[in-house]
């Protein structure tokens, strides 16, 4: 307040004294009036004044205006004209309109900025006048809650970070805001999404309550209302809270993606092919839209969040209807290129959308693939720049972990796959076009795209080295890569040369074999040299740079099976004609470069003119791996490189062992498998066979009921055979009764005999079980084996010993059912020998009875050697247990084994990285001590430089050598 009132007291043109004293007046009546007429009349004057004399009213006034807040907010009439008075204080809207020439002046050497600033500070001085105006927005008033809204929105813009903590943590502060979106009044609604968007801003924890209050849902939903693209600046404004709600922020992209709010951004592109139509609001909304679906996309989001997006967008058909609008007809330039970034980065490493947007043809006669379309524009120097960097941006997306794409394009340059009609041009011509044509925008992104074609994959890389050129009529054809070369030497721009040396470089790394194609060219490594070594200026110092690079990845990465152009003859030629730290310093431009930097920080080739287009962004991360290494590859002796190849060689013969028992444990697992889907298969031939052994019981239940029905009634006619008289009853009913007897016998037998083919099956399999595990122990197949594999076999002995019960417990069965039907036939002799019957059927009977006991003494003996092969079983499933324990302990010990030779192989990296650094220290010393001699005065010649390096290297002792010098 002292400050305001000084900065007032300073003004040279103020209000007149009648105005200051009126303002006082006022302020006096709101402060010390017991009638609310009179407050309220005080204060709408002061509301009138606050426009022109915003500074004396807001020194004066403003602390009763929020005394009225405080105490009168039963009278919505007189808070309607605090908060506005407040309101034309604090914003910055609202500017005088009506001054002299003087005042004008003034106010430009104040802004009214910091006038805004210094009463927001004095108003959130008191966190509770802010806790109060979150209060009044619960008033459905108009008059009240309009204000309100205006009023803190105009603090916000004013200072945000305090007004939002404030805002967090009143309690239910961003509650209440949050029902502004469901107000039915339109003004309040739009002007509580302006609200949301300053509250929004910045602020992580803000948008995470915002977001769980049903934000997306209600934004949508005005979103939809208002027409979707075809909506005013409200739709504008939802669709900028939308996007402060979600850039950045992983937690609300992952709860916009969970509640399917994709899936209702797709009528937002149903543009269709329309050619008038394309208001300046409808472009601005589309713009947003598509700005949308990228912040759920970015490369800078974690990869997992950005796939699942991607993989939705791709379900729910956006990517469809984006590719639409792509290949329609009459879409506005900005749209078109902001349609092509937002596609690029959809289908960025998703190898699903990459299928999808390779199928996508564009709507001509003949139709045309999307990607070739695209590149055509992107090599045709009348496009707009802004357009040819989203194409190229488009087609490295596409290509970005994909390498069935890389394969595809490659495929288009070969012999075998180019049209010889002429009909169509392939995606290959297209880029070999722009890279030899005359613009050099088109040579540089021509290059960049063939260097996606190959990046990380080195069969397309090898796949390259076909690619065969017809420069003219009567000479024959060259190799791309041999064309590379020649555009090089012949002086281009430096844009081209940039653009050719970053296709070589990427090319030419990671593939021996397409680095010795390129020093097969006599020309080439002179060429090189010769670049590097000049003294060029400030603009020629990134192209040797360049060159250096190139001629590292050719050392590096070279194979020696070229004999002139071996490791060492190359770094010797480098040490003659350059010097090693004059290539080290010219390697070292390129990184120093001032658009290096910027070109490594996004995927996205974002430049503001074509001269800035120098660096890829992939290009910059192969500079950084391959910077360092090839640094160490220079400066390496020959026998520093024998030493690390035959440390190579070693490593490679360690991991081949470890490769071997990797493929043989692998094997192991896949045979164990096969163990355990065979115990599986046991397990329900098992359990089948226990359900037949159930059914056979009941069944034999029944027989025995069925024989206890027989002897009763049997009984009752050997008690009443007195009281007939007539022996034709009697023989009528007797036969009919043995036939019974014969009858169930014969079932019984038939029963005996299914169980008998049952457990002649399961002996079978159980031989086979025993087979396979034999042979699995011989091949250690069942190293891997588990101990619930031994649980199973304890189980099947176990079923194997019930089903052994269960057929004790049928013979004994069997026997009684045979002395009761002994008992029948002497009872039935009985009954024959008392009642005279005739001699035909006397012979039948007998013959019949005679059979039934042969079958029965048939059957006994055959239960009994199913006993013994139950028995036999038994002891083969103990034999069987026996050798899978063996083969765990076997695999045990395997695996020690291998834990050994591991910890033998790290062992041995460590003494060999020891041994490098300690020869690398002993170097050093020698060249210093030499050097030292040189300063002395002493000859130093070559042979003893040598003998001396030898007699260091075997003593390892610096101070030995001290003492030999």
């Amino acid at each position: 307040m002292n400050f305001l009132r000084g900065v007032m007291g300073g003004q040279s043109a103020g209000p007149q004294h009648t105005e200051a004293e009126t303002i006082q007046k006022l302020c006096d009546r709101v402060a010390s009036s017991t009638l609310l007429d009179d407050r309220r009349n005080a204060v709408r004057a002061l509301k009138s004044l606050s426009k022109k004399y915003r500074l004396e009213v807001g020194i004066q006034a403003m602390e009763h205006l929020i005394h009225v807040l405080q105490t009168d907010r039963s009278d919505s009439e007189i808070i309607a004209y605090a908060l506005d008075t407040l309101y034309n204080i604090i914003s910055n809207d609202e500017e005088e309109e009506v001054d002299d020439v003087d005042d004008k002046e003034e106010n430009s050497t104040r802004p009214s900025e910091d006038l805004g600033s210094q009463f927001t500070e004095i108003f959130i001085k008191q966190p509770e006048n802010v806790t109060l105006l979150l209060s009044l927005l619960e008033e459905f008033d108009f008059h009240v809650r309009w204000p309100g809204v205006r009023l803190l929105t105009s603090l916000l813009k004013q200072l945000g970070p305090p007004v939002q903590q404030i805002v967090l943590v009143s309690p239910m502060g961003v509650s209440r805001l949050m029902d502004l979106l469901a107000d039915s009044r339109e003004i309040i609604r739009n002007d509580g999404v302006l609200l949301l968007q300053a509250l929004t801003r910045s602020n992580g924890a803000i948008q995470k309550i915002v977001a769980f209050e049903n934000a997306f849902e209600r934004l949508l939903d005005i979103i939809t209302e208002e027409g979707n693209s075809d909506g005013g600046i409200v739709v504008e404004d939802c669709l900028i809270l939308l996007q402060n709600l979600l850039k950045n922020n992983n937690s609300n992209q992952n709860f916009f993606k969970e509640g399917s709010y994709i899936q209702r951004m797709k009528p937002w592109f149903e543009v269709g092919d329309e050619n008038s139509g394309w208001s300046a609001q409808k472009v601005t909304n589309l713009h947003l839209m598509l700005q949308l679906v990228r912040v759920l996309v970015s490369p800078t989001n974690p990869p997992g969040a950005t796939s699942s997006c991607q993989k939705a967008m791709f379900q729910c058909g956006l990517l469809q209807q984006l590719c639409t609008i792509l290949m329609a007809t009459g879409i506005p330039a900005d749209i078109l290129t902001e349609t092509i970034n937002t596609v690029s980065e959809v289908i960025r490493g998703c190898q699903v959308n990459q299928d999808y947007f390779a199928s996508v043809n564009a709507p001509s006669n003949p139709p045309r693939p999307a990607i070739v379309v695209l590149l055509m524009s992107m090599v045709n120097e009348r496009q707009p720049f802004v357009l040819r960097c989203a194409v190229l941006y488009c087609f490295q997306c596409f290509l970005y972990k994909n390498q069935k794409g890389q394969g595809e394009i490659v495929a288009t340059l070969l012999p075998s796959t180019i049209d010889a009609t002429g009909n169509s041009v392939s995606a290959g011509q297209l880029l070999c076009g722009g890279l030899f044509s005359t613009d050099s925008l088109s040579n540089w992104c021509a290059a960049v795209a063939l260097a996606h074609a190959l990046q990380g994959n080195a069969t397309q890389k090898e796949q390259l080295l076909r690619v065969q050129l017809a420069t003219s009529i009567g000479n024959p054809p060259v190799s791309l890569l041999q064309q590379c070369t020649n555009i090089l030497s012949q002086g281009s721009k430096i844009q081209t040369r940039v653009g050719l040396l970053m296709l070589l470089c990427t090319w030419l790394s990671n593939c021996p074999i397409a680095v010795t194609h390129f020093l097969h060219n006599s020309a080439n490594v002179p060429f090189l040299t010769g670049q590097i070594a000049e003294n060029l200026g400030e603009e020629e110092q990134l192209v040797q740079g360049l060159c250096a690079l190139l001629l590292g990845i050719s050392i590096y990465f070279n194979d020696n099976s070229l004999e002139n152009y071996m490791k060492e003859k190359l770094k010797q030629l480098i040490e003659k004609r350059i010097g090693k730290e004059n290539f080290i310093e010219k390697l070292g431009f390129i990184s120093k470069h001032e658009l290096y930097s910027r070109a490594s920080q996004k995927p996205q080739p974002n430049f503001p003119s074509p001269e800035y287009m120098i660096f890829d962004h992939e290009f910059t991360k192969l500079v950084k791996e391959l910077e360092g290494v090839i640094t160490k590859a220079i400066y390496k002796s020959s026998e520093e490189d024998k030493k690390e190849e035959e440390v190579k060689k070693t490593l490679e013969q360690h991991d081949n062992i470890v490769t071997h028992y990797k493929n043989m444990i692998r094997e192991q697992d896949l045979q164990l498998e096969e163990l355990k889907q065979q115990v599986s298969t046991l397990r329900c031939q098992n359990e089948q066979l226990q359900t037949a052994v159930t059914q056979q019981a009941s069944q034999i239940q029944q027989h025995k009921d069925q024989y206890n029905l027989l002897k009763v009634q049997l009984g009752k006619d050997y008690h009443h055979q007195g009281s007939h008289s007539d022996g034709a009853q009697v023989n009528g009913i007797q036969p009919e009764e043995i036939s019974r007897l014969r009858e169930e016998i014969e079932e019984l037998k038939s029963h005996q005999g299914l169980l008998q083919s049952q457990l002649a099956e399961k002996d079978s399999l159980i031989e086979n079980l025993k087979s396979s595990q034999v042979s699995a122990l011989n091949e250690q197949a069942s190293a891997a084996a588990s101990p619930r594999d031994s649980e199973q076999v304890i189980e099947l002995k176990q079923e194997l010993s019930t089903l052994k019960s269960q057929l004790n417990s049928q013979s004994l069965e069997i026997t009684r059912l045979q002395a009761e039907n002994h008992e029948l036939l002497q009872r039935a002799e009985a009954l024959a020998k008392s009642v005279p019957v005739q001699g035909e059927s006397e012979n039948v009977i007998a013959a019949k009875t005679t059979d039934v006991e042969g079958r029965l003494s048939a059957l006994l003996q055959e239960t009994k050697e199913l006993k013994n092969e139950i028995k036999a079983l038994s002891e083969e499933k103990t034999a069987v247990k026996k050798q899978l324990d063996s083969s765990n302990s076997t695999i045990a010990i395997l695996q020690t084994e291998k834990d050994k030779l591991d910890a033998e192989v790290t062992d041995s990296k460590k003494e060999q990285d020891d041994l490098l650094v300690l020869l690398a220290d002993q170097d050093q010393k020698i060249l210093s001590l030499k050097s030292k001699l040189k300063d002395l005065g002493h000859p130093v010649e070559e042979e003893d430089e040598s003998g001396d390096q030898e007699d260091d290297d075997d003593e390892m002792d610096d101070g030995d050598k001290d003492q030999d010098i």
